[in-house]
């Protein structure tokens, strides 16, 4: 491994594999006393996370645009609250923060899970931003910063999750242009959202290590049926991927990396929560695992869904500039 990549990205033996389920990676791990903020907790992959935390006996509280729906989403959940935020909104996340910081109970993790659905076209938040840039990495970004003073305040250590995707191999931060000026494509656009949540751990980890702030990307697999990828649109190319059968059905492969929301959860939870991962930070996770790493070009087949942890994407000087160029946009 060269000395551009984390020295910690290596696998470390985990006894969970990629079947594994939210569930059964926390089957243990009592959380009782801990305090966990999810955003986009209520729906597909997030709301298994949700469940299984506080089911762990964690304290969870959503982030949602729309905290009435998500409330009657999490209503069966002990342990589960729900706060307005919406991320493409500064002054929303600005006030999701103050609420937070004006309770004073630290944050013991932080899940940036939330995302938007590639759109067709180019679309913009209010601030002029490309929308999945804007959800997926410069409002995760204000949020955490925001929540700072909290996280560094969790007797125990925090951690701060990102929920990326195996899309980091492919995503390339256009420096100049991240907001797609020109050339839009939505699977470029989602892969560089993708890349960005896994250099935003990378930056994260070196900053505020030393604080007891750890930082981690996730791939949490394919999970087909859920708001992200439930489009009728996307089901015949769903179909030619191996995604889904002749019925519509999803195809569950956990093998290779097709997977039941509570299984694409397992990741998440171990980043969360783990003590397998204690010690250990600024890394990117894939089946329940620290990702090894693999810069070779792999093409995406029915078969074979390449999601290792790409040289590129925990390179600390492209995090450094990444960390950057994001509080210069998020200062405009």
């Amino acid at each position: 491994m060269s000395r551009s990549q984390s020295s910690q990205q290596h696998p470390i033996g985990s006894p969970f594999g990629p079947a594994a389920t939210a569930a059964e990676v926390l089957e243990g791990v009592d959380l009782r006393g801990r305090f966990v903020v999810v955003t986009g907790g209520h729906q597909g992959i997030g709301f298994e996370v949700t469940r299984a935390l506080a089911g762990a006996g964690a304290e969870v509280l959503v982030g949602a645009r729309s905290p009435e729906r998500a409330a009657e989403k999490v209503a069966g959940i002990a342990g589960a609250d729900v706060d307005r935020l919406d991320l493409v909104d500064p002054e929303s996340v600005d006030a999701f923060a103050g609420r937070r910081l004006a309770a004073g109970r630290p944050v013991d993790v932080l899940v940036n899970c939330a995302a938007v659905a590639p759109p067709a076209e180019r679309t913009l938040d209010a601030y002029g931003h490309e929308i999945q840039f804007a959800t997926s990495h410069l409002g995760p970004f204000r949020l955490t910063r925001g929540l700072l003073p909290l996280l560094r305040a969790a007797r125990h250590g925090a951690r701060v999750v990102n929920v990326s995707s195996g899309a980091q191999r492919m995503g390339a931060v256009r420096w100049d242009d991240p907001d797609f000026t020109t050339g839009y494509h939505p699977g470029l656009a989602y892969a560089q959202a993708k890349r960005a949540n896994v250099l935003f751990a990378v930056e994260l980890d070196r900053r505020w290590a030393a604080e007891g702030v750890r930082g981690y990307a996730v791939h949490p697999g394919v999970v087909i049926g859920t708001n992200l990828n439930n489009r009728p649109e996307d089901q015949a190319a769903y179909r030619e991927q191996g995604l889904l059968d002749d019925e519509g059905r999803p195809v569950i492969d956990p093998e290779v990396g097709k997977k039941t929301p509570a299984q694409g959860a397992a990741t998440i939870v171990f980043g969360a929560a783990s003590p397998l991962l204690d010690g250990i930070g600024g890394v990117y996770l894939k089946d329940c695992e620290v990702s090894v790493v693999d810069g070779a070009d792999r093409p995406l087949t029915a078969d074979s869904i390449p999601a290792e942890a790409h040289p590129d994407s925990i390179d600390p000087e492209a995090a450094r500039r990444l960390w950057e160029l994001t509080e210069e946009m998020l200062a405009r």
